[in-house]
């Protein structure tokens, strides 16, 4: 009976050695015959780097082996993922002298200190190590930026610069955007093509924006600073920009009441409020008064010149006229100027001559003497 179960083993295992042996990595004699390989095995990047390194798991037995695939010494917060035929894996098989390929992608935190950080890939005994150079240290911010951050032009110019807002956090933000621009101004956020008040942007990602400033219309030359900030409720970044307005030069000159005609008697003076404004945005230096009169009349100013005149003030000046004694009855123009190097201006004056009182009493009693004249020679000679 002994002799019979013994038969029955030493069958058993005889049929059991017919059978394909389980595909593993503690096969007798496999050591250093079942490889992982990598080319780039030591990498310098920055922080919020992904990096995709191709790995192959070689065999070189004759037997097909089974390996269970896993990261070793990476910290969870790095993220990492096995990928290989677009699925995930952790297990892989490969046949006798053949290899498989698969995918490892480690996304770099953005908060990370500068150094080299040591980790591997195992596949059953086999090991492959694996080195990543943290150049910089790294943050958890937000980033405004731009290439240009100063612009020039006058008043009536729009300025525009391209900001870039980069998310330097692990998370999508939702950004407010704001401008803490002077009293008149006008500032606007373009995204994507469309006027916005706030952005969104994925994390370790950056987004082009574009800022149109609009300055006032009267607005003085001079150097503007203007901040623009991008925010969340957990991180926020400021930008500084500079607007230089050289501003414009225009001036206006007219009358109190903007009439412009008078009257005058010949060989007479008539004062004239003139009234003088800087309507552009700069400033207004040495404005010299001058005139284009009728013959014979003579125009001075009260002053001749007026120094300084800010922007949006006005002045007055007074000019004296005038006209000629032999100037008849009837109307005559005058043009009175306000000159500086930037800008002139202009006003021309109808000023209408009319006859003295005196002249005009003389020329009464010349007709009732004419008249009393006349009636004398009827009275005497009209008989004969």
């Amino acid at each position: 009976m002994q002799v019979k179960k013994i038969l029955l083993l030493t069958v058993s295992l005889g049929l059991l050695s017919t059978f394909p042996t389980q595909a593993s990595d503690s096969i007798p004699g496999t050591s250093g015959k079942v490889m992982l390989y990598s080319p780039y095995t030591r990498i310098s990047v920055a922080p919020g780097a992904t990096i995709t390194y191709n790995i192959d798991l070689i065999n070189k037995t004759k037997h097909s082996v089974n390996l269970p695939i896993r990261i070793v010494g990476l910290s969870s917060v790095w993220r990492h993922e096995m990928k290989a035929g677009g699925w995930s894996i952790n297990q892989l098989a490969v046949l006798p002298g053949e290899k498989e390929s698969f995918n490892l992608t480690v996304n770099v935190p953005l908060k990370v200190n500068k150094g080299s950080y040591r980790f591997g890939v195992r596949a059953g005994q086999t090991y492959l190590p694996l080195t990543l150079t943290i150049t910089q240290k790294g943050t958890y911010q937000t980033e405004l930026s731009t290439e240009q951050p100063n612009m020039q032009g006058n008043s009536k110019s729009d300025f525009r610069f391209n900001v870039k807002l980069k998310n330097q956090t692990a998370d999508k933000q939702l950004y407010s955007l704001v401008s803490d621009a002077p009293i008149g101004w006008n500032v606007t956020f373009n995204v994507k093509g469309s006027q916005a008040t706030s952005a969104q942007v994925e994390a370790n990602a950056e987004e082009n924006i574009s800022v149109k400033m609009t300055p006032p219309a009267n607005i003085e030359a001079g150097t503007y600073n203007i901040p623009v900030s991008a925010s969340t409720g957990s991180t926020s970044a400021k930008l500084n920009l500079q607007v230089v307005v050289t501003g414009t030069f225009d001036m206006e000159l007219t009358t109190p009441d903007g009439r412009l005609s008078n009257k005058i008697t010949a060989g007479s003076k008539k004062k004239i409020e003139l009234v003088i404004e800087n309507t552009g945005s700069s400033l207004l230096n040495n404005i010299k008064l001058n005139s284009e009169k009728p013959e014979g009349w003579e125009i001075t100013f009260d002053p001749q010149q007026v120094n300084i005149l800010k922007a949006g003030e006005k002045t007055t000046v007074i000019a004296t006229v005038k006209a000629s004694r032999k100037a008849i009855p009837g109307d005559y123009i005058a043009k009175f100027e306000a000159n500086t190097p930037e800008v002139n201006a202009t006003a021309e004056f109808r000023i209408a001559v009319e006859t003295s009182l005196l002249w005009g009493w003389v020329g009464v009693l010349i007709i009732v003497i004419v008249i009393g004249g006349v009636y004398y020679l009827f009275r005497k000679y009209g008989r004969r």
